[in-house]
């Protein structure tokens, strides 16, 4: 067993996952407040973002929010991903649902499968408790505020 865990831990630093690789997560209480108040805002409207953060420590630290053009309506929120700048630490997305459903649909497991690693939706009434958040597999995720 030690050998394969060896060609794994070798695999991952050449393709670079190893730096991708967390156990826990720490989000600002600022880039909450911020998402909370930018959903009331947008209210009737969804609202979309990228988390900014990075890794250290197996810790992912999610310290802002990137704001990247697009379109919202009352039936979704879409992302011009091609305008994001290249240098970025884009973590993941964050999204609001009008209505008290925080729970991802169909549309929002794809993105989580191709897009970051920590994602997270806001429902009404837009307050710290309605958030929830997912891994990429679209799995409930937990994590700290700091």
């Amino acid at each position: 067993m030690k050998k394969n865990s060896r060609i794994d831990n070798f695999l991952s630093h050449v393709l670079g996952a190893d730096k991708k690789k967390f156990e826990e997560v720490q989000i600002e209480r600022e880039v909450i407040d911020e998402i909370i108040n930018i959903a009331r805002k947008s209210y009737p409207q969804e609202f979309v973002a990228l988390l900014q953060g990075k890794i250290s420590n197996n810790i992912l630290k999610i310290d802002g929010l990137i704001f990247v053009p697009g379109s919202t309506s009352e039936e979704g929120a879409v992302m011009q991903l091609f305008m994001m700048p290249l240098t970025s630490d884009a973590v993941g997305s964050v999204h609001s649902h009008p209505g008290y459903n925080a729970g991802p649909s169909q549309a929002d497991l794809q993105f989580f499968a191709k897009k970051g690693l920590f994602h997270m939706i806001i429902a009404e009434p837009y307050t710290e408790e309605s958030i929830l958040a997912y891994d990429s597999f679209g799995n409930l995720a937990d994590y700290t505020l700091i």
